[in-house]
């Protein structure tokens, strides 16, 4: 038998804005799109912006109507990012496999360690404890013998909600449950299964599995062992990233190119600042162009593996020139790389432009992991001087 939690980050972007605000606590507070221009989704919101019926994925217009008087914020992409690596950081000091299904959300393989931490129930209680003291996050935590189970008890008792499911008691925990709550029934599966009269998780394993195989096909077969306590036991342990990738959506839409061009090379930035800190180079480049009535276009192309902010950008503005044939406004651009290679350090046997250019970049990506990304610009005149003064500083 397995032992698999379910660890659940509660409102996690809003917890994170408020541990860099303290003065939001208590308040209800929506993180995701601006409700001045009506666009976008509700990405998060606290559970006191909850009680006026707002939930993740809402139109941002809907959340507005709803909760005028809540505070409406962009959030800070990166600080969620850091604060999802620290959580991780200090559950991989206990477990012995992890499964990051989302940058709020782990799956974690417990099996066989009993005789190490004694009681699981107390265990998820540690953990949550040390994720409460540092970095400051509420959790909640839902324990299993497979991953729908577990992910099921950890939306039970939110927040910071600790459900224990004990082995060989699935289907009755579930049977009174409605049908929404297994996962992956949305809306319109919700709808034809009350149009059967199936309104409990229940009412699903009174009937055979024959008859949701008739009636849904594959996914009729899977819904019945779900709702019989049923699923997956393993962890699905991702070894490595396929692409790295940065979009933008814009609160107006724009007709700039200058403005595009300009947006473009920030997250061309970012993206190169995120291979070089993992030693890696790209072959491809790809680009996303969304325009005003949401027709998308991508383009690709494979280059010499590089990670130099110029090559990349030069590649991409090109494919977005190329790409960008109507006289529409856009919505959203972005930039990806895939197909790496690891850094060859070869390259630095011979000390020519090329060789130096590579050693100024990395410089650059020392600099602004240590002051932030915004401490330098690639692309200024004073670049190269300005790189070798603050580098001097970083090896003080």
């Amino acid at each position: 038998m397995r032992t698999i939690f379910h660890l659940d980050l509660d409102a996690f972007f809003v917890s994170v804005e408020r541990i860099l605000d303290p003065k939001l606590n208590g308040k209800p507070v929506i993180v995701g799109g601006d409700p001045k221009y009506g666009r976008g989704v509700v990405a998060a919101c606290s559970y006191e912006a909850r009680k006026y019926g707002l939930h993740s994925a809402m139109p941002i217009r809907t959340a507005n109507k709803l909760c005028p008087h809540g505070i409406y914020m962009h959030g800070h992409g990166n600080e969620y990012t850091h604060f999802s690596k620290a959580v991780k950081n200090i559950l991989e000091q206990y477990a012995p496999l992890i499964e990051q299904a989302s940058i709020d959300e782990y799956y974690l393989d417990m099996t066989g360690t009993q005789r190490m931490y004694g009681s699981m129930f107390a265990f998820a209680s540690h953990i949550q404890k040390k994720i409460w003291d540092s970095p400051g996050l509420p959790c909640s935590i839902g324990i299993g013998s497979n991953k729908t189970i577990a992910k099921i008890g950890s939306d039970c008792m939110k927040p910071t909600g600790i459900t224990y499911i004990l082995p060989g008691m699935e289907k009755e925990f579930l049977a009174p449950m409605p049908v929404e709550t297994i996962p992956g029934v949305g809306k319109v599966m919700k709808q034809s299964l009350n149009a059967r009269g199936i309104y409990l998780i229940g009412d699903i394993t009174k009937l055979p599995s024959d008859y949701f195989s008739v009636a849904f096909g594959k996914y009729g077969v899977d819904l019945w062992r779900k709702a019989c306590g049923e699923g997956t036991e393993y962890l699905t342990i991702q070894r490595t990233r396929k692409s790295i990738s940065r979009e933008n959506t814009f609160g107006n839409d724009v007709t700039s190119e200058e403005e595009l061009k300009n947006n473009l090379f920030y997250l061309t930035g970012k993206v190169c600042q995120s291979l070089r800190n993992k030693g890696w180079e790209a072959a491809t480049v790809d680009i996303k162009l969304r325009y005003t009535d949401f027709q998308t276009l991508t383009r690709a192309k494979t280059i010499k593996p590089t990670d130099d902010d110029k090559i990349i950008f030069e590649t991409a503005w090109s494919l977005m020139k190329k790409a960008r044939t109507r006289r529409v406004g856009i919505r959203l651009i972005g930039i990806g790389v895939t197909n790496f290679s690891p850094l060859n350090e070869q390259e630095y046997l011979f000390e020519d432009y090329e060789v130096k250019r590579k050693k100024m970049l990395r410089a650059v990506t020392r600099i602004r992991d240590k002051f932030g990304y915004n401490s330098l610009q690639i692309g200024s005149a004073k670049l190269e001087k300005e790189v070798g003064k603050q580098e001097n500083y970083f090896q003080m």
